[in-house]
């Protein structure tokens, strides 16, 4: 189990710069598609991230062309399944550099998160520029169970990309799943609660999503009472009264699909 964490003033750094890039305003009609990502997640389900080894030049290819689309030209749906298909597989590139190094953690790589590494639409994005300045103001706290960051503690990823006509369910199922495969836990020696670091981080975009990216932190209890409709029927009847605590975050370098 990796217990290294990012430096907290250059992850703030980098979310900061992040709010510099256009705010998405999909408006269009167009359609993309995303099955180049559907070989590569079969590879990655089938051989782990040594597999990857093996689709850099699949993801490389295929990340060229989404950058060819002004989503924009998206609608809403579609562009948000552009850019969740965009940073999932920018953090499976990353994941793929990580174990080419030898190196025991996506935290090993300089600026893996924060150099910029794609142009879309004329803007030069950072993967941390995608899920701060662009998917996070889509106003959807469902996507913190849909990104992935090549890391045993964060959510799996689908064995699908995401699509314009079915994101919304594929949301929610990423929502239960992430929670029911870990990301909530019910410890009953202690009677706490404890939910993954991800809604320690992001749990105000769940308590206020029309104010995403929101900073406030929330209550614990708030943030609870939030994820409380994707969470299995069991865990619903002790979340109201059990205490609340944040499980720590395994960096290793994992990535894996459900």
């Amino acid at each position: 189990m990796s217990n290294e964490n990012p430096n907290p003033l250059l992850v703030g750094w980098s979310i900061l710069r992040a709010m510099r890039v256009r705010k998405p305003r999909p408006s269009g009609t167009a359609v993309v598609e995303h099955d180049a990502l559907s070989e590569i997640l079969d590879v990655l389900a089938e051989s782990g991230v040594p597999g990857l080894a093996s689709q850099r030049v699949r993801i490389a290819e295929y990340v060229a062309d989404l950058a060819t689309v002004d989503p924009d030209h998206l609608s809403r749906n579609d562009a948000l399944a552009f850019w969740l298909n965009l940073y999932n597989a920018g953090a499976l590139e990353l994941a793929a550099e990580t174990s080419a190094q030898g190196a025991p953690s996506v935290l090993r790589v300089p600026g893996g998160f924060s150099r910029a590494w794609v142009n879309i639409a004329g803007e030069d994005l950072s993967l941390d520029d995608i899920e701060h300045g662009k998917l996070r103001r889509f106003g959807d706290p469902r996507i913190h169970g849909a990104l992935v960051c090549g890391s045993a503690s964060c959510p799996t990823l689908r064995y699908e990309p995401y699509t314009g006509s079915t994101v919304d369910r594929q949301l929610d199922d990423q929502m239960r799943a992430f929670l029911a495969g870990g990301g909530v836990h019910y410890n009953e020696g202690s009677q706490r609660l404890e939910l993954s670091r991800i809604f320690k981080w992001y749990g105000a975009d769940f308590v206020r999503p029309h104010r995403m990216p929101s900073w406030i932190p929330p209550s614990k209890s708030a943030v609870a009472a939030a994820i409380e409709r994707w969470l299995d029927p069991e865990l619903r009847d002790v979340a109201d009264r059990a205490a609340i605590r944040f499980q720590s975050y395994d960096w290793t370098l994992a990535c894996s699909i459900a």
